[in-house]
């Protein structure tokens, strides 16, 4: 067996490992008893903890030196031997009694928030949550030093790999010129329009999840490879091979829980048609959180949201929920789906306004790892900010600082990855549409093939293949991210 016959083979026993955690989280978030959670602590931690010892061994340094000598190799197999360094690099800056006190740190604070979020009390978080933050800060600094970049450029890095934060500002300073206008655009837009007319309810729960499913079908998921849920905060997750998406509904309002669907499916159909041959390896992993958001924005925003779309999607609803009248015409469902409003939420939010909660969270939690804001002084930072950034300012934690799974879930440097996502689905609809002109006439059929495989060639088959996500984009696209195609964008749609 060659040094890269053996690194494929102890990838694959870490990459089981971590289908192991991905299906355990999925179980925490959405049916796990709360009296299971110091259980599935340990659990967690323990398997971190295992994971850790396999991608830390000292003969993985050795087998790496001996693979890159090896001259052998075709394209696919030195980009995953780039990949194993990456991750080698990673693992081995972090101790691993810190990798098993931070997944330990996580597991109960995670519990925490979801008490704490329901109280809409934050001083019930904050003891957990410091713990968090001191255990991710530490672990940040040590990666940071060893790659020769800041703490938070690191945290950065591990969800993106090349992202800094020195771009990321300019690309967020770029929109932040441009946003208050627009937004105060739209709304004298929409205030000269006809009202909207809501749908009035009750929507049974049941119903919107026959509906939820039948739209999954229609984009593409597998259900022989994948289920869908319920949980306080959507999200996609699982494992390989058994993708399991969540939603969270309201029987008064059946919006935002098909949106939700639609949006995780297009994470799933990432992870689902990630390349067959590579799936245990890490080059068979998605490039980075930025590109996985733009699958799901590009599903939800660019197409689902669509005129076309929704002008296929508006008999559909209303056969589904036996509605009558003209809330349920296609015009007045389109300018529903395109109704711009300051809220509090962001998973809410919609595509005029979302870069802001963004921009909001990006800045905090800079300034959280950097040392220069303090926990306790994250509620009233976060209200100034949404004062500043949204135009309104939360009642309670719950509708502010505390609505978010991501920081108590470990989750920091991740919030960029969503606007750069918004970013990069703009720019990939854009070429796949000059590419198959196909692609939006089938949408207002209700039919996403030739778009699901434009991003299949594209997007979801070349897994880590390029080396970062701009290599990806301007492979698919022509030229790396930047703000052009997205404000061009949100100016045709609503303006």
């Amino acid at each position: 067996m060659t040094a890269y016959q053996e690194l494929e083979r102890r990838h694959a026993r870490i990459a089981a490992i971590g289908d192991a955690l991905g299906i355990l989280g999925w179980d925490t978030q959405t049916i796990m008893p709360e009296g299971a959670n110091d259980s599935r602590a340990e659990q967690t931690a323990t398997l971190s903890v295992i994971a850790h010892e396999l991608a830390t061994d000292p003969r993985m340094a050795d087998l790496l030196a001996e693979a890159e000598s090896d001259d052998g190799l075709d394209a696919w197999q030195r980009a995953n031997l780039r990949e194993m360094r990456r991750h080698h690099i990673q693992a081995t800056a972090i101790p691993a009694d810190l990798v098993e006190a931070t997944s330990k740190a996580v597991s109960v604070c995670e519990m925490t928030w979801r008490a704490a979020r329901a109280e809409s009390d934050f001083a019930k978080l904050l003891p957990s949550l410091t713990e968090v933050l001191a255990r991710v800060r530490e672990g940040a600094e040590a990666l940071g030093s060893v790659m020769g970049i800041s703490a938070y450029d690191a945290l950065l890095d591990s969800h993106d790999p090349g992202a800094r934060a020195e771009r990321i500002d300019a690309l967020f300073a770029d929109l932040s010129g441009f946003l208050p206008d627009l937004i105060g655009r739209v709304l004298d837009r929409q205030a000269a329009a006809p009202a909207v007319i809501e749908p009035q309810g009750p929507f049974p729960v049941e119903k919107q999840r026959e509906l939820g499913v039948r739209m999954m079908e229609r984009l593409g998921f597998d259900f022989s490879r994948g289920r869908l849920d319920v949980s306080l905060h959507p999200f996609c997750g699982g494992a390989t091979g058994d993708v399991r998406i969540t939603t969270r509904y309201d029987e008064a309002n059946f919006t935002d829980a098909l949106m939700g669907i639609l949006h995780e499916t297009g994470h799933a159909l990432y992870e689902q048609n990630r390349p067959r041959a590579w799936l245990s390896q890490p080059v068979g992993q998605s490039r980075g959180m930025a590109v996985h958001e733009s699958q799901s924005l590009l599903m939800e925003m660019q197409a689902c949201r669509s005129a076309e779309f929704i002008t296929w999607l508006a008999p559909v609803v209303r056969e589904t929920f036996g509605g009558e009248g003209p809330a349920w015409e296609a015009d007045n469902l389109r300018r529903l789906y395109s109704r711009v409003e300051r809220g509090f939420i962001r998973v809410n939010a919609d595509e005029v306004t979302y870069p802001a909660h963004i921009i909001l969270r990006y800045r905090l939690e800079k300034a959280l790892i950097a040392g220069d804001l303090t926990l306790p002084d994250l509620p009233g930072a976060w209200n100034d900010g949404m004062a500043e950034l949204v135009g309104v300012v939360p009642p309670d934690d719950r509708l502010g600082c505390l609505q978010d799974i991501h920081w108590p879930g470990g989750g920091w440097g991740y919030f960029p990855s969503y606007t750069l996502g918004a970013m990069t689905a703009a720019q990939l609809f854009d070429a796949a549409r000059t590419a198959d002109p196909e692609i939006v006439p089938a949408l207002s059929r209700g039919e996403f093939a030739p778009l699901v495989n434009w991003l299949r060639v594209n997007v979801h088959e070349t897994g880590c293949f390029h080396a970062s996500g701009d290599e990806l984009l301007t492979a698919a696209t022509g030229r790396p991210l930047d703000a052009t195609v997205f404000k061009r964008h949100l100016e045709r749609r609503y303006l």
